[in-house]
């Protein structure tokens, strides 16, 4: 079989493979067939708005059927690089460029991309290996605590299994304004069950004062909720998940906030003051009045939500400064923040975020929302510059999910394979080593809904509200959410499970995929199988660094290596996504010399070299090499 010229992902042809770091040095490879009369390959390098460099391939092999030419590139800037080859075949000047995820070819294409990142670019350990669980706190779990405050306009579902309301008041206005109760004594409550399942940080969608119960248009940022509990409450939290292993990480919205609060206080909730109400309000600066005080600019054209002017020094400080909010709440237990749309966060206020989280230790940990692939990213016309340096750890990994649940409901195997090795190849691996990986979240479909319900398409809210799955539907969502969360929890990253997945919960967009946790009535065999999935990462170093190695990846299976290098410790993955049982002789999928072998997952007793998968099923082996 005839080589490619170029593949950038094969170590062969570019080593490393993916994000460098500044001043480490990358070999590039070309392998021409000996026919062709190829004279002067050369590496063409170049960062946007800056001058390429040119770097000359040299012959380095010819002893098979093919030339191979080689050359070093030493990065000696940090950002986003592009890049290309020219050569001169038979007398005419061709260019090798990209066609699809990584193959080079002739002439046609676009150019690689080589993203290089800052010589002390690292991510905290303690979350490499682990299993993450993202709470929406209103519908987890009310322990029935009584608390202080409350305000008089909320409306509380008595009936845990209601569905929230999304119809229009008589004004034509959707309020938010109801809730169910869950609270922050009540997650503590549950810790053990988290624990058992496997659980070792907890995400926790907004916990501060906010008039709507999704808790994005934050009131203060200074208080807990008054529905959730109060500072002892989260301090309580914090002190009772850290004796079971258990870190926390807090939602910081931080682009905009709400219109009924302290700061912007339109509506008169909090007295005369606010930057709506006093012209010479210290918050008036914190916002951007078009027509005072009446138009203004506002999250995505929701007037509930003004947006604020992230880098007002006077924010920056409340924010970002000693002691100020960032830094309040990890003083309380918190281990790290997560970014509510960091594109619309600009570049500076990103900065100061990182310098006052890491202020609190190197271990404290700061996550991106970012739906695209955040290495390339622009966002109003800035190339953004996330995970280079400086900013963040890493990011919600959107592209994963969407990569996992196509593969896994309409099974294109290279369409997968190409979604998950471009993120690899473009992240510098210590944030490829924590991304955060789910199927589901508070801002989409839940992921058995997705995987086997009827599709959403433009059906409104009245069509999406009470359509659940049929029960043949729910038995084959089950089968491939399953499959689905093999993937999630053994591709790099740190697997991301949204609250109720786990047990079987369904439910369309918002408000629907945030229902309440289905206590008494889970679907047990998903918990269980969590479960197991948890026990199996723990058991292998691979699964907390090891690159990744595709093997077979079919429409009816999935056969992949995790591979730590440090410890020389490797896992074997294989899935049969298939109607029909398979049998999978391990010696036929052995590409990388292994030895050792110790089958940890076999649901049958399959033997020594092989094993034998029911539909939707999988197996684990641990090895060395």
């Amino acid at each position: 079989m005839t080589p490619p010229i170029y593949d950038s992902f094969d170590i062969n042809y570019k080593s490393p493979f993916g994000a460098i770091r500044q001043f480490q040095p990358a070999c590039f490879t070309l392998r021409f067939p000996k026919a062709w009369h190829v004279a002067d390959p050369t590496l063409v390098m170049f960062q946007p708005e800056k001058k390429e460099r040119f770097v000359p391939l040299t012959l380095s092999d010819s002893s098979m059927d093919y030339s191979t030419y080689t050359c070093t590139f030493n990065p000696n800037n940090v950002g986003l690089h592009y890049y290309y080859f020219a050569v001169t075949i038979d007398g005419n000047r061709r260019y090798v460029k990209r066609c699809g995820a990584n193959i080079g070819e002739l002439d046609n294409g676009d150019m690689f991309q080589l993203t290089v990142f800052g010589t002390d670019v690292m991510s905290p350990d303690w979350i490499k290996g682990g299993v993450m669980y993202q709470i929406f706190p209103d519908r987890f779990y009310r322990s029935g605590k009584k608390h202080k405050n409350i305000p008089h306009d909320r409306v509380i579902h008595e009936n845990w299994e209601d569905t929230p309301y999304f119809r229009p008041d008589e004004k034509g206005i959707i309020r938010n304004n109801d809730y169910f109760g869950g609270d922050l004594e009540g997650i503590r409550q549950k810790l053990p069950y988290l624990k058992d399942l496997g659980v070792t940080c907890l995400y926790i969608n907004p916990i501060f004062e906010s008039h709507e119960n999704h808790r994005y248009s934050t009131a203060c940022y200074e208080r807990i909720d008054p529905l959730l509990g109060d500072e002892q409450d989260f301090s309580l939290l914090c002190k009772d998940a850290e004796k079971l292993g258990i870190s926390i990480i807090l939602d910081g919205v931080f682009s905009h906030t709400g219109a009924d609060s302290e700061y912007f206080n339109k509506f008169g909730r909090y007295g005369k003051g606010g930057a709506y109400n006093d012209p010479d309000s210290r918050y008036r600066s914190w916002y951007s009045f078009v027509r005072y005080p009446v138009e203004y600019e506002s999250w995505w054209g929701i007037n509930t939500l003004p947006n604020v002017n992230e880098n007002n020094p006077d924010y920056t400080e409340y924010i970002c400064g000693e002691g100020g909010i960032l830094q309040k709440w990890i003083d309380l237990g918190a281990r790290g923040w997560r970014l509510d749309v960091a594109d619309e966060l600009p570049d500076e206020f990103i900065d100061n975020i990182h310098r006052a989280v890491k202020a609190k230790g190197d271990e404290k940990i700061v996550y991106g929302e970012v739906w695209e692939d955040a290495s390339n990213k622009e966002s109003y016309g800035v190339r953004r510059r996330y995970l280079i340096g400086g900013q963040l750890d890493s990011v919600m990994n959107y592209p994963f999910k969407e990569a996992i649940i196509n593969y896994i409901k309409h099974s294109d195997p290279k369409a997968f394979t190409d979604g998950i090795m471009t993120i690899l190849d473009h992240y510098p691996k210590p944030a490829a080593d924590v991304l955060m990986n789910f199927l589901s979240t508070h801002d989409t479909e839940r992921v058995i809904t997705r995987l086997a319900g009827d599709d959403v398409g433009w059906n409104d809210r009245e069509w999406q509200a009470e359509r659940y799955l049929t029960d043949a539907q729910y038995v084959y969502g089950v089968a491939l959410l399953k499959c689905a969360m093999v993937l999630q929890f053994f591709l790099p990253g740190v697997p991301c499970i949204y609250y109720g997945d786990e047990a079987g919960l369904e439910g369309y967009k918002d408000p629907f995929n945030r229902r309440g946790y289905p206590w008494g009535k889970e679907n047990l065999e998903l918990i269980e199988f969590t479960k197991e999935l948890s026990m199996i990462r723990k058991q292998s170093s691979a699964f907390a660094r090891g690159e990744l190695k595709f093997i077979s990846v079919t429409a009816e299976e999935c056969v992949f290596a995790r591979v730590d290098r440090t410890t020389r410790k490797a896992a074997v993955i294989f899935l049969n996504k298939s109607k029909h049982p398979k049998t999978f002789v391990i010696s036929d999928y052995n590409r990388v010399n292994f030895f050792d072998i110790e089958i940890i997952r076999s649901p049958h007793n399959s033997g020594d070299d092989r094993i034998e998968l029911s539909p939707f099923d999988y197996g684990v082996l641990l090895c060395s090499f």
